[in-house]
């Protein structure tokens, strides 16, 4: 027989040709051109006075604004996760009514627009023109029903994201911590709470990020967030297109800063998670 004369037989590597994308790419430019025009016809516009963006970017009341939908955002987010912990562990619980109880109230917040929330906290006080001895007006002042529509309804998505966190841990923690000994509260804040947290931090730090964005609707019962001072002064110089740039850069702010932090934190707890299995 004769012998193989090609590389291939002779024993070199074989080479490896990577696989054409022509429609890949294709759709890279079409996608590259399509930001070039918008970028290019939004700078260009000649409708948009960017002295006026310039001149407002930093405006004080701009900056007041930022500082309260920050504000809003970080109380119901604290609001949200302490009512979805609580929601989570009563939708586990062995007993019916706090079960039915969790399910009910999670399927009438999920189930309602987030805008007809903060409308009806907004006007609490046609509903009820006084808590107390205290006019409902002075109590629930906009600011506070702001907090109170958005935590509220970020408490039954975050209830969701705590279960489905608690559910992924393996049911062997459960019975392993049983069998220690340990009491449900217990185990839940030493054994599954912080083995769930790696399954939860994911959505809940996108949760976040949506919020973020959520707090703009708040802006119909003049809440006094960032949306809202930039509608004030659109309402008096009449350069509504500009202030909307002005408030859309701060939120793209927001959310970029939020999203940094998140792959920070993920990556954080999954180096733990790995050093925990490293020493086991």
């Amino acid at each position: 027989m004769g012998s193989d004369s090609s590389p291939a037989g002779r024993g070199a590597p074989a080479r490896i040709v990577p696989v054409r994308r022509p429609g890949l790419w294709g759709a890279s430019a079409l996608a590259i051109v399509a930001l070039a025009w918008l970028a290019h016809s939004v700078w260009h516009n000649p409708n948009i006075v960017h002295a006026v963006v310039a001149q407002y970017q930093f405006a004080p009341a701009i900056l007041a604004g930022l500082r309260t939908t920050v504000t809003i955002a970080l109380l119901a987010a604290v609001i949200g996760l302490v009512l979805g912990v609580l929601l989570a562990v009563m939708r586990l619980s062995r007993s019916p009514v706090l079960r039915f109880a969790s399910a009910g109230y999670t399927w009438i917040v999920r189930g309602t627009p987030l805008l007809v929330q903060i409308l009806v906290w907004g006007n609490l006080a046609l509903l009820f023109e006084t808590i107390g001895p205290f006019r409902t007006n002075a109590i629930v002042t906009p600011f506070v029903a702001s907090v109170l529509a958005l935590g509220l309804n970020e408490g039954a998505y975050m209830a969701e994201i705590v279960r489905a966190g608690i559910l992924a841990v393996d049911a062997g923690q459960h019975e392993a911590a049983t069998a220690l000994g340990m009491s449900r509260t217990l185990a839940l804040r030493r054994i599954i709470w912080p083995q769930a947290l790696r399954v939860i931090v994911p959505p809940a730090g996108n949760q976040f990020i949506s919020l973020l964005k959520a707090t703009s609707l708040v802006s119909v019962i003049a809440g006094g967030d960032l949306l809202t001072a930039a509608g004030n002064i659109s309402s008096t110089n009449l350069r509504t297109v500009e202030l909307l740039l002005v408030a859309t850069f701060w939120y793209l702010a927001l959310t970029s800063v939020t999203g940094v932090a998140q792959v920070f934190l993920e990556r954080r707890l999954a180096r733990a998670h790995a050093g925990h299995h490293g020493r086991r």
